[in-house]
């Protein structure tokens, strides 16, 4: 049983997502670090990887500058390694299908049980897909964290009826004027066949946007505005982030 419960303890969660690497380990770790002293309640670490297709190009951009400055998926392991001497809090790996097929899913996701990682999110795997995975992730304590967006009840309830760790509330094609209520919406869905927590994320960038967002849901996940930060401050970034981090916690439970 993994431990990401545990973020959502502490009021609404907070959920701080950096991509491993960008643009240096140590940078990254500093990072980490400011964003947990600051209130983050987990971390989503991404995993770089050549074709993140499933990606827009803010993230895609941060995994080509990591893998530019040699990351790998072993360098990735030796990093939360380390970073679990004195990082707590839950941590999820967000990365690709091809990453987790070619270093072979059980000796990823035995890595993964080892080094206390808690679940992972492989956003070009299609829910119908997912077994290949999370059978085996399963086996080592590893929820697989499922994404709904906006669309069909009974996507929706589907998705969540099977769901680990938190699920992860997402728009659908174009933004739309109604946003907020959409998503109210779908997880009002959710909740209806599930006590999982919903977490939702789409241009949390301001508190204005983290408090509304924070409010039709368990917790909020920054992505995009995480990376833009750490791309304009580069190895300095681990002060602005805290700053962001504490600002957005902050904004969540008003």
């Amino acid at each position: 049983m993994s431990n990401i419960k545990q973020a959502f303890t502490n009021g609404k969660a907070f959920i701080a997502f950096i991509t491993c690497g960008d643009p240096d380990l140590d940078t990254t770790a500093k990072t980490i670090r400011a964003a947990v002293e600051n209130g983050a309640d987990l971390i989503e670490l991404g995993i770089p990887f050549s074709d993140p297709t499933a990606e827009g190009p803010v993230i895609q951009g941060a995994n080509i500058r990591a893998l530019e400055g040699g990351i790998t998926t072993d360098k990735v392991f030796d990093f939360v390694k380390e970073l679990r001497r004195d990082v707590k809090i839950p941590l999820v790996f967000m990365t690709y299908a091809n990453v987790v097929f070619s270093y072979g899913a059980e000796r990823f996701m035995k890595r993964c049980s080892e080094l206390s990682v808690d679940g992972i999110i492989i956003p070009d795997i299609p829910y119908e897909e997912k077994g290949e995975f999370s059978d085996v992730a399963k086996q080592y304590g590893i929820d697989m964290i499922s994404s709904v967006a906006p669309n069909s009840t009974d996507r929706a309830e589907m998705i969540a009826k099977d769901a680990e760790g938190f699920i992860s509330i997402v728009p659908g094609q174009g933004a739309s004027e109604n946003l907020v209520e959409e998503l109210a919406v779908t997880v009002e869905h959710v909740r209806k066949v599930s006590d999982i927590p919903c977490v939702v994320g789409f241009g949390i960038s301001r508190t204005e946007k983290a408090s509304a967002m924070g409010a039709i849901s368990d917790g909020v996940v920054a992505r995009t505005a995480m990376v833009k930060l750490m791309k304009k401050y580069g190895k300095d970034s681990a002060k602005y982030v805290g700053e962001f981090v504490k600002s957005m916690k902050e904004a969540v439970n008003k």
